[in-house]
């Protein structure tokens, strides 16, 4: 890997507008903007909402990172952007900021894809070597990643359905809580009855590493309506108590999804996991449980490089770049764009692609 190369990074995937300055592993600078604010009305993330506030908000965050970097554009030898998957609305707006500056500056172009950046994260900030299980685990992802290489890359499971952080979300609006679903559900399941309910877990029946949470989330929502029917209503215990069922079903199934991944992986280094929901403290306790019975360290990245941001795609691409040529201006955007092209495609696939 060349330390030397200075790197802007740029990603616009879904609701985060971020821009970073790498050198090598040295993060110069890390600049995300939310959009909390602009989605909260309408309980998720509005494609054409999120596309328009990248594009009036990128320039702003790329000069500010460079600042931050005590930086300018003459320092810069290439210039990384998440080319998929995502909104592609937003995604547009990245990879054709992108394109400019590289043809301005004549600096090479790389577009990276967003899961790499967060499979790659645990060498940025930890210098695990290969190969390692990833459990990325988000909003919008959740898959088990073999990383064997900075382009190599084998899918092990993943949710056949909604993502954990996704599923957060949504039962967090049944059940009345504030957006984001995830913190909340959390803060709720401390005042709560894990085993008030008896929620399912979902395909630990079947053997192998895939998920499913949208089966989970049903059952949530028709435990709910079974309370209100009884009682006309949810307390704040109630809800307490759904909170602490529901993440603790997903926590278990995480847990042994994991252990099974592990034993199909060999002899890794490490256990990482990646995404907003590696915050989440049951589920990371969870998971240390199985890299400890397995002898092997738990590498979790501090929080900022685990949720969206545009180190982990510059960093993917100081990687990568030693094994593979520039993009060219003909670099497109794409809302699909599986890490593993080997592996039979996901169930739940869309019209576009593998949601894997």
């Amino acid at each position: 890997m060349n330390n030397d190369l200075t790197v802007l990074g740029i990603e616009s995937s879904c609701d985060d507008t971020a821009a970073a300055v790498l050198r090598g592993r040295q993060v110069l600078s890390s600049v995300v903007l939310g959009q909390t604010s602009l989605h909260a009305d309408f309980g998720g993330v509005v494609p054409e909402i999120a596309a328009r506030a990248h594009a009036e908000k990128l320039d702003g965050v790329v000069r500010q990172a460079l600042a931050e970097a005590g930086s300018n554009t003459c320092d810069i030898d290439a210039i990384a952007v998440t080319a998929g998957p995502g909104l592609i609305g937003g995604v547009v707006s990245g990879v054709m900021l992108a394109k400019g500056l590289a043809a301005a500056l004549d600096v090479p172009l790389y577009g990276v894809n967003h899961l790499a950046g967060h499979a790659l994260t645990p060498r940025l900030t930890d210098a695990v070597g290969f190969p390692y299980l990833m459990l990325l685990v988000s909003g919008g992802h959740c898959q088990f990643l073999l990383v064997s290489g900075p382009d190599e890359f084998r899918r092990l499971g993943g949710t056949i359905d909604d993502a954990p952080g996704e599923a957060f979300d949504k039962v967090a609006r049944l059940i009345g809580l504030p957006q984001p679903g995830g913190p909340s559900i959390e803060a709720a399941a401390k005042r709560g009855d894990a085993q008030r309910f008896a929620l399912p877990r979902p395909l630990l029946d079947r053997d192998g590493c895939d998920m499913s949470f949208s089966g989970l989330k049903t059952a949530t929502l028709r435990t709910r309506d079974k309370v209100i029917s009884e009682k006309g209503g949810l307390t704040e215990q109630d809800q307490a108590d759904l909170s602490a069922g529901f993440q603790a079903a997903v926590a278990d199934v995480l847990q042994e999804k994991c252990r099974r991944a592990l034993a199909a992986s060999g002899r890794v280094t490490a256990l990482c996991v990646a995404g907003g929901v590696a915050a989440n403290q049951t589920i990371r306790a969870a998971l240390e449980t199985v890299s400890d019975a397995n002898d092997i360290p738990f590498v979790a990245p501090p929080l900022a490089l685990c949720t969206d941001n545009a180190a982990m795609i510059a960093y993917a691409a100081i990687e990568q770049m030693q094994n593979r040529n520039p993009d060219g201006m003909d670099l497109s955007a794409r809302p699909r764009m599986p890490l593993d092209t080997t592996s039979q495609s996901m169930l739940g696939s869309g019209k576009k692609g593998a949601k894997a």
